[in-house]
């Protein structure tokens, strides 16, 4: 898995990696987490079922952050057009995974899986398939990768 601090210009991340959250401000009232503090344009609110496979892609332009919210998932990742081994991590409640452009990746869920994705790009459907182009990371039928 990447080192979340390689950071672009912009403060993105430069591969996908698990993202360490600044502490969260707590008091008698609870706790405030922040999250994402870059300009972003959709946020989604995503349910994915045990054994499930999502993603399959890979962003021309569009980056993204996922946050867990419960359950765990199996998230892998390469550079697009470069023959790199797949990489994954597992990612669980309360992490945070960034994913760049021109990154392929696809996720595996392991359990109910409740996620908010949030995406520099709006997710009208029209906007995100110009953006999007699909490919085989994981097989869907087996949960394995494709070599």
């Amino acid at each position: 898995m990447s080192n979340a601090g390689e950071y672009n210009n912009d403060g993105t991340y430069k591969s996908s990696c698990l993202v360490e959250l600044e502490s969260a401000h707590s008091d008698d009232r609870g706790y405030i987490q922040m999250l994402v503090n870059i300009p972003t344009h959709n946020v989604s609110l995503i349910t994915s079922t045990k054994n499930s496979v999502r993603s399959n892609h890979y962003h021309l332009k569009d980056w993204h952050y996922i946050y867990v919210l419960s359950g765990s998932l199996d998230y892998y990742y390469r550079e697009h057009g470069k023959e790199q081994k797949l990489q994954k991590f597992v990612a669980k409640k309360g992490d945070l995974i960034w994913t760049p452009p021109m990154e392929d990746h696809a996720t595996v869920f392991l359990e109910q899986t409740h996620i908010l994705a949030l995406s520099y790009l709006p997710r009208d459907q029209e906007a995100y398939e110009s953006d999007v182009r699909r490919i085989v990371l994981i097989d869907p039928e087996t949960l394995q990768p494709v070599v």
